[in-house]
This record gives C-alpha cells, sequence and structure tokens, in this order.
C-alpha cells in the first residue's frame, strides 16, 4: 500500500496510460479522481473492457474513486476536478497531468495551425491548468511529515526530449511541457511541491492505434529500440506509481525515460 491515505487527480483516466495508472494507484492505496471529458474508454484502444469506466473499475474492486468530467484546455475544469478531491477525499496529494492528444504522420509544411493549435491546448495549456489548481491547493494544505505539500506529474513523451521525423507539432508541444516540469521543479521544491515527468516512447493506447495497426511501422520502430518491444500502459503506471510516492521523495525536477532505450540513439521511419 505505498500510497495508502493519499488522494490524487488523474486527468485522462477514462483511457490508456491514465486509466492503468489510477487502477494501480488505487490498487496501491490511494483515493482517485478520474478527470475526463468522457467517462468510458475511448474506442478502438486497447482495453478489454469498454463499457466499464475506471471508476466503476476501482470500487469494484474495492477502491474508491469518484469521476469528474474535465476538459483541461479550461482551467475552471481543472480547478473543479480538484475541488471533487477535496470533497470527496478531503485533500490533494497527486496531481498527474496526464491527458494529452497525437498529431503526427506530416510533414512541417502539410501541418495546419488547427494541427499545433490542438496539441498546445491540451498538451501544454492542460497541464499548465492542472499545476496551477493543484498548487493553489496545496498551499491550503499542511505537509505532510516528510515535508512534502504535494506531488506533480507530468505524462511528457521522449517527443519532448529531441526530434522525431513527422510529428513537429507534437514534439513541440512536449517539449514545452517538458520545460514547465522543470521551471515548476525550481519555482515550487522549497515549497514543498515535487514535480517529476514520465518521457515514454510509443507504446499501445487508442492515440497511437492507426500506428500499431500499420505493421510495417510496428516492426520497423521495435527493431528501432534496444528491446525491441514497444511500450505497454502497466509500464507507464509502475513508474508513475514510484513518482507518486515517499519511495521517490528526493527525485524532483526530472524527466525520466521510459522507452526500452529509444532514444539512446537516433532512428528514421
Amino acid at each position: 500500500m505505498r500510497l495508502e491515505g493519499k488522494v490524487a487527480v488523474i486527468t485522462g483516466a477514462s483511457s490508456g496510460f491514465g486509466r492503468e495508472s489510477a487502477l494501480r494507484f488505487a490498487q496501491e492505496g490511494a483515493s482517485i479522481v478520474v478527470a475526463d471529458i468522457t467517462e468510458k474508454p475511448l474506442a478502438g484502444g486497447f482495453e478489454a473492457d469498454l463499457n466499464t469506466s475506471t471508476a466503476e473499475l476501482i470500487r469494484e474492486r474495492g477502491g474508491r474513486a469518484v469521476f469528474a468530467t474535465c476538459d483541461v484546455t479550461k482551467k475552471a475544469d481543472t480547478d473543479a476536478a480538484v475541488a471533487v478531491a477535496v470533497e470527496e477525499f478531503g485533500r490533494l496529494d497527486i496531481m498527474f497531468n496526464n491527458a494529452g492528444i497525437y498529431r503526427g504522420g506530416k510533414l512541417i509544411e502539410e501541418f495546419t495551425d488547427a494541427d499545433l493549435d490542438a496539441c498546445f491546448a491540451v498538451n501544454v495549456k492542460g497541464s499548465f491548468h492542472g499545476a496551477q489548481s493543484a498548487i493553489a491547493q496545496f498551499h491550503r494544505q499542511e505537509r505532510d511529515e516528510k515535508g512534502t505539500l504535494g506531488n506533480i506529474l507530468n505524462l511528457v513523451s521522449t517527443a519532448g526530449l529531441g526530434g522525431h521525423p513527422k510529428q513537429s507539432v507534437y514534439n513541440i508541444s512536449k517539449g514545452a511541457q517538458a520545460n514547465l516540469v522543470r521551471c515548476l521543479a525550481i519555482e515550487y521544491g522549497e515549497q514543498g511541491i515535487r514535480v517529476n515527468g514520465i518521457c515514454p516512447t510509443y507504446a499501445k493506447t487508442a492515440l497511437t492505434r492507426a500506428l500499431y495497426d500499420d505493421m510495417d511501422f510496428v516492426r520497423t520502430f521495435a527493431e528501432s529500440v534496444p528491446l525491441k518491444r514497444w511500450g505497454e500502459v502497466e509500464d507507464v503506471a509502475n513508474l508513475a506509481v514510484f513518482l507518486a510516492s515517499d519511495e521517490s521523495s528526493y527525485i524532483h525536477g526530472d524527466l525520466i525515460r521510459i522507452d526500452g532505450g529509444e532514444t539512446l540513439s537516433r532512428y528514421s521511419v
């Protein structure tokens, strides 16, 4: 029970990384606010049960969870999700800014303003709003026994650490999100607020379904990674639990790769 007594808001938790992380956090004892636009998992993903929401599944397994409708591009919604955490569970300990959007498959000259705006609205503004909402609540609370006011996690990407072909609008949004982690860590560490980023490579979620259905791409990418496989949602969830727990109490402002070794060398697709 590594997160026993903790309260977490996880954005984008109806599907993919967020869903698996919410299930793992609850398994470790945390109470969860599942914050997403839709309550049920996205169609086309890899979830086994599209008819049972994340919050329902957590409750069926004996955990504590509620759903809060949340569009992370609107600060009023992230404020409301945090308010639900306080109303239902008494406080907020962990804000996991997991919600994200992907645009790719084009050269930079082929992307539209709408593609760019979508990536910045969800990936950058979403994490910015989530951090603002969480920090405001953290400041209303007492520090825990380790001197921590709260913990913020951002789901970034290896795209935030370097360049990739044919996804420029996504990469530059993730680069901004990575720098947000650094800025937050510098500004709020002395106040007892820890901040870290998780940087996965391609993994099996609804956002990458079209890529995973292209068997040539699947093979080419897997061969480019030293561990020779795609990422799984469990890989990210396990790291998120560690970073949310006291076991990582001296890890701060880091961008942790979970990529099977992808970023050890460059590749082309």
